[in-house]
């Protein structure tokens, strides 16, 4: 059997979930450990490439949010918010013995981080931006809630290839048969050789909960992004994004002394962090911590 590139870590949280993270690179690495935060139904999959590379030379942990990957579910749609797995990222932080790290926080993963910001901002080195900020364009969030929790897996590898390729062929028109196909495998789980839809159905119900009791007025996050305004920032938008616009990219480069943006053509919500443009600025970015 070949061996994981990663240690499996399972911690239990302050409400008794146990969740897993996939835990990459030395422990004893002296350069500040990364935890990647994924998006709102994906999994430590999606940052596969990325802490292989990075952990090289540092620690780098993937989180599986709770009830998505590998991490349990939870018992009621009320429990997924940003400020449980807020929390449940601090327990994280304790059980893998870090005390102050950089945050990759795509889309949700995001949010998380800025309301950790807020509340515990020592905790935070700095802080990657992959296609999120303190506001959200409601389209784009109308258009997850659309599908998130709906519908079935798909039969095959071949058909889930196909299905990706159909919803987001426009937001993302260079990539080849081969990257659909390994999209596929990070967006599902497999089982018997099929996919598996990897994340709890009750994720979609609290995002169209959430979405109604906004009432098209959705809350930013201004106060909490500039919690991290003592930090080095990333941000990174796709150039079709429907979720992070270039405008509150412009905000946010205004808000914060020392926070660099690029963005990735032919990507939309979200880059894959593999883009040679992406790769060029998080190395940059992450040779200065």
């Amino acid at each position: 059997m070949t061996a994981l590139p990663y240690r499996e870590l399972f911690y239990t949280t302050q409400d008794g979930l146990r969740l897993f993270a996939r835990d990459y690179g030395a422990r004893a690495s002296r350069a500040t450990p990364v935890i990647c935060l994924p998006g709102l139904t994906r999994t430590s999959r999606d940052f596969e490439a990325f802490a292989e590379r990075l952990a090289a030379t540092r620690r780098v942990i993937c989180a599986d949010l709770r009830g998505r990957g590998r991490s349990q579910y939870c018992g009621s749609w009320t429990d997924y918010t940003p400020a449980n797995e807020m929390l449940d990222t601090f327990d994280l932080m304790g059980a893998a013995g870090i005390h102050r790290a950089i945050f990759v926080g795509t889309s949700r993963g995001g949010l998380v981080t800025m309301l950790m910001a807020a509340q515990r901002p020592n905790a935070i080195a700095g802080v990657v931006f992959n296609d999120i900020g303190p506001e959200i364009a409601i389209a784009g969030l109308q258009r997850i809630a659309g599908y998130a929790g709906v519908g079935e897996a798909p039969p095959d590898w071949t058909e889930a290839a196909f299905r990706l390729r159909m919803a987001n062929e426009r937001e993302f028109p260079t990539l080849t048969s081969e990257e659909w196909y390994a999209y596929a495998r990070r967006s599902f789980a497999e089982e018997n050789g099929a996919p598996k839809i990897d994340y709890d159905a009750k994720i979609g119900t609290a995002l169209r909960k959430g979405l109604e009791a906004a009432n098209g007025a959705l809350p930013d996050m201004w106060a909490q992004f500039r919690t991290i305004g003592h930090v080095p920032a990333l941000v990174i938008r796709g150039e079709n994004s429907d979720i992070l616009t270039a405008e509150t990219v412009k905000r946010m480069e205004a808000a914060h002394a020392d926070l660099q943006s690029v963005t990735v053509r032919d990507r939309g919500h979200v880059p894959f962090l593999d883009e040679p443009e992406a790769v060029a600025t998080l190395d940059t970015f992450f040779e200065r911590i």
